[in-house]
């Protein structure tokens, strides 16, 4: 009787590709078999103690379990504009130009709600975490992707991304609105300098359309490197918003708070619409979030060399084993080029045999975008032992071949 009702916005979302993997690995875990689960980007460790035993102490208070505030308690703005001047020498005014949001995703979609009028172009490039993509479609707009060209480093090719850049946004009707940017990469891993601001900034303000930028995994850094922030350019506020959350830095995924930051009036734009849409996080997780932002930082370089580590150790076995994979310096993944000897496979097939014969989930490259299909990619959300276990069943695997 009401087939013939649309869910047109449904519809227009794709099959979430990571389902058929995590299908098969919830029968194999029911079947009592051991997986090495490094698909999902969801940090195992648990929250600095410091910042519970606030939330702990704040929880106490009957003035704190009321509605809270939309956009973000003063405080924990004005700790968001301390981090940005700390770490980027950045000043940001916490009444106008700092949001506080329930995770990142989760500002990032409302953000598009905000600003996306019905057929309005965003420029993503592939491959991309995918609610940067989805979160247009969701919101009426419509998305136009560019290829992500990087060396053997992955370090991004600044001059294709911008030539690929005005070709896209010339080929593209109406002209697009918004450019997408996330940089360290998910999941490439993928780094930029702050001279790819510069460029960006400036290209922004001759073809008129706003920066998102996503600085998700900007702690998460190694061998030297540091991630730049977009408002380290001058002018960068007059048309760029930055996103950031506390999941992977301080260990607190579970808590979801993040912030988006920048421009005035998309940042007016999100505080609205989140006055209609939430009354704000539960208090004491601000008052957490707030501790974790002007507190002491040596957590976060805890939990960045516990990424290092991990990241070192899966490397030496995983070539050990057979698999050759380019070491990352930044983020919480490795992005991986499937064996050559089953690079004909594509990643959502090599996905599917990794776990069955050898125990072993990653993230298919395809669910990021076609782009994405000759990778997978591994989050280091397991430990050393449990890393150099998957290298063996990967070893025994690749035997085959």
């Amino acid at each position: 009787m009401f087939d013939e009702i649309r869910f047109n916005t449904i519809e227009r979302l794709p099959n979430y590709i990571f389902a058929e993997v995590n299908a098969i690995k919830m029968a194999a875990r029911r079947n009592g078999e051991d997986i090495i689960d490094f698909s999902m980007g969801n940090p195992e460790g648990r929250t600095p103690q410091h910042i519970v035993d606030k939330l702990c102490e704040s929880a106490q208070k009957d003035k704190t379990h009321g509605y809270s505030a939309s956009a973000g308690i003063y405080k924990l703005r004005l700790a968001i504009c301390n981090w940005y001047k700390r770490k980027y020498d950045v000043n940001l005014d916490p009444e106008t130009e700092a949001v506080a949001v329930m995770g990142s995703k989760e500002g990032f979609v409302h953000l598009t709600q905000a600003v996306i009028n019905p057929g309005d172009i965003a420029v993503v490039p592939d491959p991309a975490y995918p609610i940067h993509t989805q979160a247009f479609i969701i919101a009426g707009g419509n998305v136009a992707k560019m290829p992500l060209i990087y060396n053997e480093k992955y370090e991004l090719d600044e001059n294709k991304f911008f030539e690929n850049l005005e070709q896209t946004i010339h080929a593209s009707s109406p002209k697009p609105k918004y450019v997408v940017v996330n940089f360290p990469h998910n999941p490439t891993t993928v780094t930029v300098q702050k001279s790819f601001y510069e460029r960006l900034v400036t290209m922004s303000k001759k073809e008129r359309f706003y920066i998102i930028s996503d600085i998700a995994y900007a702690d998460l850094t190694f061998d030297g490197y540091k991630t730049p922030s977009i408002f380290e350019v001058a002018g960068a506020k007059d048309v760029a918003v930055e996103c950031y959350t506390l999941s992977k830095s301080y260990n607190m995924a579970g808590w979801r708070v993040g912030f988006v930051c920048g421009n005035k009036r998309l940042c007016a734009a999100l505080k609205k619409i989140k006055s209609w849409f939430d009354y704000g996080m539960f208090t004491p997780i601000q008052v957490g979030a707030t501790v974790a932002l002007d507190g002491d930082q040596q957590c976060v370089e805890d939990i960045r060399k516990i990424y290092e580590k991990r990241r070192n150790v899966l490397i030496e076995a995983f070539d050990a084993a057979g698999w050759s994979v380019i070491k990352p310096s930044a983020s919480m993944f490795v992005w991986a080029k499937i064996p050559p000897q089953v690079g004909n496979l594509g990643s959502l097939e090599f996905s599917k045999q990794l776990l069955t014969k050898a125990q072993v989930a990653v993230s298919p490259g395809v669910g990021f975008g076609e782009g994405g299909n000759d990778y997978v990619r591994i989050a280091l959300i397991e430990n050393e032992n449990r890393i150099r276990q998957a290298a063996r069943g990967i070893k025994k695997y690749l035997k085959e071949f």
